[in-house]
This record gives C-alpha cells, sequence and structure tokens, in this order.
C-alpha cells in the first residue's frame, strides 16, 4: 500500500517537470509546441477556455498530443503492476483525473477558479511561467514555483482596468501571445 502515496508524489512531481520543462520549454517548431502556442493563446483570448476541448481528443491536434503524452508516461508504470500494483494503480488513476480536471477546467470556468485556483493562476496571472500543478499544487508549493494570483490586488487591478475599457467603448485587446522563457 505503500505504492499510494508514492505514486501520488511521483505523478505530481512528473506532471510539474512535463509541464516546466517539456511543455513551456518547447521550441516554437517542436512536437510540444501546441501548450504553449496554441493552448495558452486559446485560454488567453477566451478567459480561461480553451475550445479545443469541446471536440473529442482525436479530432484535436493538441488534444491528441496531450493524451498521447499522458498514456506514454503511463504505460512504464503499467508494466510495473505485477510487482507494485498500488504504485501503477495510482499513476494510472492519477493520469485520468489530470486529464479530466484539465479538460474540465477549460470548459467551467467557475469550476476552475474554485477548485484549481493553481491553475487558473498558471493561465490568467501575470507570469504564466509560474504553477505548473494542474492536479494538486504539492510540487508547485515544494519547488517554490506556487504564485497566487486569484483574489489578489493584481487581479482586482486588472478586473478593474478591463471594466474601465469596456465602460469606455474600447475593445479590450487580446493578451499578447504568450512566449517561452
Amino acid at each position: 500500500m505503500i505504492g499510494i502515496p508514492i505514486g501520488l508524489m511521483v505523478s505530481n512531481l512528473t506532471e510539474w517537470w512535463v509541464h516546466k520543462h517539456v511543455l513551456h520549454d518547447a521550441k516554437p517548431d517542436g512536437f510540444w509546441n501546441f501548450h504553449l502556442y496554441e493552448h495558452h493563446a486559446n485560454v488567453l483570448r477566451n478567459e480561461g477556455r480553451d475550445p479545443a476541448y469541446e471536440k473529442p481528443w482525436w479530432s484535436s491536434s493538441p488534444r491528441r498530443r496531450e493524451v498521447y503524452g499522458l498514456v506514454v508516461m503511463t504505460l512504464p508504470f503499467v508494466a510495473l503492476a505485477p510487482v507494485a500494483p498500488f504504485l501503477a494503480g495510482t499513476v494510472v488513476y492519477c493520469s485520468v483525473d489530470y486529464y479530466r480536471k484539465h479538460k474540465r477546467s477549460h470548459l467551467d470556468t467557475a469550476w476552475a477558479r474554485e477548485q484549481l485556483p493553481w491553475h487558473w493562476d498558471h493561465h490568467m496571472g501575470p507570469d504564466q511561467h509560474a504553477n505548473w500543478c494542474v492536479t494538486r499544487p504539492w510540487a508547485d508549493r515544494l519547488r517554490g514555483t506556487r504564485r497566487k494570483y486569484l483574489g489578489t490586488e493584481d487581479e482586482a487591478r486588472m478586473l478593474a482596468r478591463k471594466e474601465r475599457l469596456k465602460a469606455a467603448g474600447l475593445r479590450v485587446a487580446p493578451p499578447p501571445r504568450p512566449t517561452a522563457a
């Protein structure tokens, strides 16, 4: 049963590492570039939503790559099932949980703000090169990369600015396209 907490921590640390070092450090013409150049751009343009999640995963290139990455990272642990069934089961659970939560967070933004504020902060906060965890903020806290935005004075200032622009009849320009750190 020790495999359960080990699986939870390995999954969360892997989620943090892959998000930071693979998805955000992707080259503009690389296989993983969809995350920063498509997903982040969609989320910023649509105030937290990503329309790619409205389609079946197989009909969207970014979603296919996300599923592909999760499967590739999970398979080695499935192979350990005969000797470490709790570890393997926990990693499989965490991969499914990641996909389910990530998808819901970009379809139901009210839910995301309430249930995954660290992920909301990653996308909507001023520093998109922090808050790498999606499912649980454990590795961000451990690594010192958790940056709170939701409910802060920074967020209040940004929302007030958007309201002033709208009240003045000005179009709120979409944020600049994210760049790799």
